[in-house]
């Protein structure tokens, strides 16, 4: 089968840096550490696991950060080349090994991907993953498999840029038939709007700014929205066709093409004040943040933007910065925070929820549609077309984009 996968050498790492603000695009024609190649399907780690065929792969905003070397070399210890890039997924059971018990080939599931110490082998688990906090687990480069946090950076799972991967059947969620493809592929995006929302919960007379109307600035809003927060919502947007998805999804208001801090400031009374260089210090500014971007001009903007004791929520994939004033977290106490991905023990109305769970439900009970938010597809042979379109997106207006291998 063929495959799109990442492959980390030095050689291929350091030439990859040279050459992404000459010519970007050989970022993923092989001179770098993104290739197609025809691989293997997978194997069934252990007699538990089960092979997936996939549907729909989804493309995110943290494989683009790998492919174009933006990912903070932090992270690649909990990796391992090649590696078959794709965590977002929708498909169905096309093997079952001996020992996973309750699974049928042909069940259409998603696949929760992180591989915490379960899929893992462990019995026991680590002190994180017992608590039910997956996206703690401290065994992350250790038992059946080879390092990786998830699905898709991990050497033995595969993933869903591929027409095959492997999953445990403790990742295996299934789909409603009333669910189509579209919404069950962005259950795991908005899973990660939901972790963060749950996290820290604004009150309904607060002031909110979502900093981004990609994909993961839009599920957060609409997590805000469909758990029954009142509070008024500012939103960030790049793009028109983004502050038309954050409008229909409940923002009161959508800030684009203007002067950000004056826009916040008028919105929240603040007053804006010039240093001796660099950007207006604000005093005043929303009440709470949630940082969905992770560029260090928007990390900068969300604690400047940010009233005193106020809330700044990290939920955008940040890497090394180099213009980022701190000044801020200290002169206003700001509370920061960060929300990585989701778990098993979200707590809302006196229930305990594993977030993939949660996020299914309010889907399924029509608290939310997601579905309209893929707005683009493609097949996996285009792939080079689909990076590229990317890049552009004030051209092509893409909200989540997929790889499709239903008519494959």
């Amino acid at each position: 089968m063929k495959a799109i996968q990442f492959t980390t050498t030095i050689p291929r790492y350091l030439t990859g840096l040279a050459i992404r603000k000459i010519a970007p695009s050989l970022l993923w024609h092989g001179v770098s550490c993104t290739n197609m190649r025809k691989v293997d399907e997978p194997a069934l780690p252990t007699p538990e696991w089960v092979r997936i065929r996939t549907r729909l792969g989804g493309i995110c905003g943290s494989d683009l950060g790998s492919i174009h070397l933006h990912s903070s070399p932090y992270f690649s210890p909990f990796s391992s080349s090649p590696f078959t890039l794709g965590h977002e997924n929708v498909g169905t059971i096309a093997a079952v090994g001996a020992d996973a018990q309750g699974w049928q080939i042909g069940e259409r599931v998603i696949v929760e991907p992180t591989l915490w110490c379960r899929p893992r082998g462990f019995t026991e688990m680590c002190p994180a993953c017992a608590r039910g906090e997956i996206n703690r687990c401290q065994r992350t480069t250790d038992g059946d498999l080879a390092p990786g946090l998830f699905i898709g950076a991990c050497r033995d799972t595969g993933g869903s840029w591929s027409s095959a991967f492997v999953a445990h059947p403790a990742q295996l969620v299934r789909v409603p038939s009333s669910i189509s493809d579209e919404n069950a592929l962005m259950v795991e995006p908005f899973a990660c709007g939901l972790h963060a929302v749950l996290q820290s919960f604004p009150g309904d007379n607060e002031t909110v700014l979502v900093v981004g109307a990609g994909t993961i600035g839009l599920v957060t809003l609409a997590a805000l929205r469909c758990l029954g927060s009142q509070a008024r919502i500012l939103v960030v947007a790049r793009y028109p066709f983004q502050a038309d998805a954050a409008r229909q999804l409940g923002a009161d208001v959508v800030l684009q093409d203007g002067d950000l801090y004056a826009d916040v400031a008028y919105e929240t009374g603040a007053t804006l004040h010039k240093p001796i260089i660099g950007k207006q210090v604000v005093v005043g500014g929303v009440d709470h943040t949630f940082e969905c971007v992770g560029l260090d001009a928007t990390l900068d903007d969300a604690l400047r933007l940010t009233r005193t004791g106020g809330k700044v929520s990290l939920v955008g994939v940040p890497a090394i910065t180099k213009n980022v004033d701190w000044s801020a977290i200290f002169l206003q106490e700001l509370q920061l925070n960060a929300a990585y991905i989701y778990n098993h023990v979200e707590q809302i109305t006196g229930r305990t929820w594993r977030t993939f769970d949660l996020a299914l439900n309010l889907i399924e009970t029509g608290k939310v549609d997601l579905a309209p938010l893929v707005t683009h597809r493609f097949v996996l042979d285009d792939y080079k077309q689909a990076l590229k379109m990317h890049m552009n997106r004030r051209q092509y207006p893409i909200i989540k984009a997929v790889f499709d291998f239903r008519d494959s």
